[in-house]
């Protein structure tokens, strides 16, 4: 009798243990959006509007460069030299432009090129730099609060930012355009009227996009934007095309459609009031051009775009 009711109790309840396989009804979860992630709904609006007489893209005319290891008394390069390092603020997530190599764990691209040569030219060793990551979004910070000596980080030139920081010449002419999944139907930022579409916080991008979508997600990084890209989370990814060249390298699922529709300057960006280290890196961009050093470093990071072209064309203002 007792191995009968037991029969009996474990029969009752293998039938009461829940519905059998092909009756349980899955629940999809949300995936979860990236840390920082938030809905923009109208373009940042600065503090105050530019000067009218504001030429964005003309620096102060350099001088003769200093020799390595020699700079001017009381200069602030010799203040950097006698530090025996100079602090450059980069990128570690645009690959192409700023990006930490998995395998030895450095930081490389144009940009870090870029820094390593105004490092090279103050100390004679290129190696002679301390990069400190920052996000778009706190390249002017860490300028204003002397955190950094320089920024090399995609920095588009504007009238806007002239008033917190300072520019050297243009050392690199990007453009904004439009990265999407292949075969989506998205031909550039004409197609992007009804979709939702992701850009960096602090970047000149979310302005040049907030009005022409119908919704648009900021978020910390740009490789943030590719992974809702992947997930479906968005319609597409709007920045430089040196960044989204980055992007479709890492996911050949994804393609760069449309023309440019901004220009985009890129300068390195440099404390307010030290002109003499704003002639000084104008006297290293202006080598670079003229040694070769410039389409070298095109050559070895951006060929992806194509043929190297001519360095941008310096403006000076004095």
């Amino acid at each position: 009798m007792r191995r009968l009711t037991l029969a009996a109790v474990m029969l009752l309840s293998a039938c009461s243990a829940g519905p059998a396989p092909s009756e349980i009804i899955p629940r999809t979860a949300p995936v979860p959006q990236p840390a920082g992630a938030s809905t923009v709904t109208a373009a940042p609006s600065s503090t105050a509007g530019p000067s009218p007489s504001c030429d964005a893209t003309a620096s102060l005319r350099p001088g003769p460069l200093p020799a390595a290891g020699q700079m001017p008394p009381g200069s602030t390069m010799e203040r950097i030299l006698q530090r025996g390092r100079l602090i450059a603020g980069v990128d570690q997530n645009s690959y192409l432009m700023g990006f930490r190599n998995s395998f030895t764990g450095e930081l490389e691209g144009f940009d870090v090129d870029v820094a390593r040569q105004i490092a090279k030219a103050i100390f004679g060793d290129e190696k002679k730099i301390q990069f400190k990551v920052v996000t778009s979004a706190e390249r002017i910070g860490v300028l204003k609060s002397g955190d950094v000596d320089v920024v090399v980080r995609t920095m588009t030139v504007t009238c806007d930012r002239l008033k917190d920081v300072d520019f050297s010449q243009v050392y690199y002419q990007a453009g904004q355009r439009v990265l999407t999944r292949r075969n989506s139907g998205i031909t550039g930022v004409e197609s992007l009227a009804d979709k939702k579409v992701c850009v960096a916080s602090g970047s000149t991008s979310l302005n040049n996009v907030v009005n022409r979508v119908k919704t648009t997600v900021s978020v910390p990084n740009w490789t943030d934007c590719l992974v809702m890209l992947q997930q479906g989370q968005t319609d597409a990814i709007s920045t430089d095309d040196t960044i989204l060249a980055g992007l479709a390298a890492q996911d050949p699922y994804t393609e760069v459609v449309g023309a440019r529709f901004t220009e985009e300057p890129y300068g390195v960006g440099i404390p307010k009031g030290q002109e003499d280290l704003v002639r000084f890196v104008n006297g290293v961009l202006e080598r670079m051009r003229t040694d070769g050093s410039w389409s070298g470093i095109y050559r070895r990071w951006l060929n992806t775009l194509g043929p190297a072209p001519a360095p941008p064309v310096a403006r000076y203002r004095d």
